[in-house]
């Protein structure tokens, strides 16, 4: 489920994004706060979080915007405790509202009680798998399955997973993982690649499949192994 973060205090939005990543939402952090009813519609995200004092237009204008064209779920995140800020982001479309500094405990509750009211049970049930051979991986869970083993990953590790799987038994190019990863491979340095596939390899091998990626010299990586 996609979470859109509208907090413009970045040390903060940072350590919400880690405690709700860690229940594996995929969190995204505004950063276009003159047109944020754009960056919303473009991400078309299942969930908000909304701060009250932003640049420009403050949180109650864009729930109004937000309101004109989505019922997607809107809880407030405002260090503005006074009952009528709470009144209002009600009135203006909001559906919760949590004072700063919130327990992660109840912004994670809250989180999910209104996904599943929005949604339906299956908005926490429902995971997608993808598998090659009998390998198997859960990206909301980020862990892999093989026979009776199992790992876990970090994000970064589970989307080099996914583009190997989803490409099996082809070669994927290094720039398109990087692309994958990144978006812009020119910010990139370029052993993070290396690195990550290294730590990825090690995981496998955990789990009983040794030398299954490998490396095609000038052309990219492979997700291949012989079958017993």
């Amino acid at each position: 489920m996609k979470i859109f973060l509208i907090e413009d205090d970045l040390t903060l939005a940072h350590l919400v994004c880690q405690t709700i990543e860690k229940y594996n939402f995929d969190v995204t952090i505004a950063t276009n706060f003159q047109y944020l009813d754009q960056e919303f519609f473009e991400l078309k995200p299942d969930l908000v979080l909304m701060d009250i004092n932003l640049p420009y237009f403050d949180g109650f204008y864009w729930t109004k915007k937000i309101r004109q064209q989505s019922n997607v779920p809107i809880i407030f995140l405002s260090a503005r405790e006074h009952p009528m800020d709470q009144v209002m982001a009600m009135e203006y479309g909001g559906d919760d509202y949590l004072v700063k500094p919130f327990n992660n405990d109840i912004l994670i509750a809250k989180i999910k009680s209104h996904l599943r009211r929005s949604y339906g049970e299956y908005a926490m049930a429902k995971e997608r798998t993808v598998s090659f051979q009998a390998l198997t991986y859960y990206p909301e869970r980020l862990e892999i399955h093989y026979q009776a083993n199992t790992e876990l990953l970090t994000k970064k590790e589970g989307e080099l997973l996914e583009l190997l799987i989803e490409e099996a038994p082809k070669v994927v190019p290094r720039e398109m993982l990087l692309m994958t990863l990144w978006d812009d491979i020119r910010f990139v340095d370029d052993n993070t690649l290396s690195v990550n596939m290294g730590r990825l390899r090690k995981k496998l091998e955990d789990i009983g499949l040794s030398d299954c990626i490998l490396t095609i010299r000038g052309k990219g990586y492979q997700l291949n192994w012989q079958v017993d």
